[in-house]
């Protein structure tokens, strides 16, 4: 596993794995979004689909970036050579982890339930408002994941 700690490609002084993470984080709300236009389309088997393939290849990157983070030594090693003041890096990440496991949560339960109305062939109109209500919250939040974690990314290593 010493590849992921190897010199990252954004030329900052991030490892690789932090590099990937971070673009993928990036992405994310733009892939959600490309989801979100098949349910405009009524294509609402191709929307489940995406939404859920999604959602499983963020929890991997989440893995993923835990073990590399875990491996490395935790925030305060990559901290550790920052400009950026150790409190002030702290408050972004502890703001960011907020954000993200409450979408995270929030998410997954939006996931859960349209599942369940999938599976048990809902009427879309039936279940229209609460999941449109459930799925702009869950957007808005993973924007917001994104977002802080760039926030992150940006004060630990620019």
């Amino acid at each position: 596993m010493d590849y992921m700690f190897s010199s990252g490609f954004f030329g900052t002084r991030a490892p690789l794995f932090m590099d990937v993470v971070t673009l993928i984080v990036a992405v994310l709300p733009l892939l959600i979004f490309g989801a979100i236009l098949f349910a405009k389309k009524s294509n609402y088997k191709m929307h489940a689909f995406a939404q859920n393939l999604i959602y499983v290849v963020s929890v991997i990157v989440v893995i993923y970036f835990e073990y590399g983070v875990r491996i490395g030594g935790g925030f305060t090693t990559f901290a550790s050579d920052t400009e950026v003041n150790y409190t002030y890096a702290l408050f972004v990440l502890v703001f960011h982890i907020s954000i993200a496991v409450a979408t995270f949560a929030y998410w997954t339960l939006t996931i859960i339930k349209a599942n369940k109305w999938f599976k048990n062939d809902v009427i879309p109109g039936e279940m229209s408002k609460t999941h449109k209500l459930m799925a702009i919250k869950s957007f808005l939040g993973i924007i917001f994941t994104s977002m802080t974690g760039i926030w992150v990314y940006i004060s630990l290593f620019i």
